[in-house]
C-alpha cells in the first residue's frame, strides 16, 4: 500500500531508514484485534524487518514523550503523534500518506 517513491526511498536507501517500535505496538494491538492481516504471525514481524533491511529501529524515548507533550492536538491518534514526536525529535522526515502530519512541520514523504 505504499507509494512509488515510499517504495523508491525504503529500496534504495534502507540502511538510513528507521522504523519506530510504536509502528511495531500499533500493529501488535491491531493484529491482535483482527483489524490487521500482516500475512504471518506477529511474533514474526521483527525478524521479517531484519531480513529485509529494516533492522534500524527507533525506540521510544524521553526525549520523544516529552515533545509529545508539547504538540498541538492537530491530530488526535496516539501512535501517530508519537510518530510525529519521534520525527521532530530525531529530526526525521515520515513516510505517511497523512497530509495532517504536514501541520506540525513534518516532512512527508508519499
Amino acid at each position: 500500500m505504499l507509494s512509488e517513491k515510499a517504495k523508491e526511498i525504503i529500496l534504495t536507501d534502507y540502511q538510513s531508514c528507521y522504523v519506530s517500535l510504536a509502528s511495531f505496538w500499533e500493529m501488535s494491538i491491531k493484529s491482535s484485534l483482527n483489524k490487521l492481516d500482516l500475512g504471518l504471525p506477529f511474533i514474526e514481524t521483527e525478524s521479517w524487518a531484519i531480513e529485509n533491511g529494516l533492522s534500524n529501529f527507533l525506540k521510544v524515548e524521553m526525549s520523544h514523550i516529552h515533545k509529545l507533550s508539547q504538540l498541538p492536538f492537530y491530530h488526535r491518534d496516539p501512535f501517530d503523534r508519537t510518530l510525529i514526536a519521534q520525527a521532530l525529535t530525531e529530526n526525521l522526515s515520515i513516510i505517511t500518506k497523512e497530509k495532517l502530519f504536514e501541520q506540525y512541520g513534518v516532512i512527508r514523504i508519499w
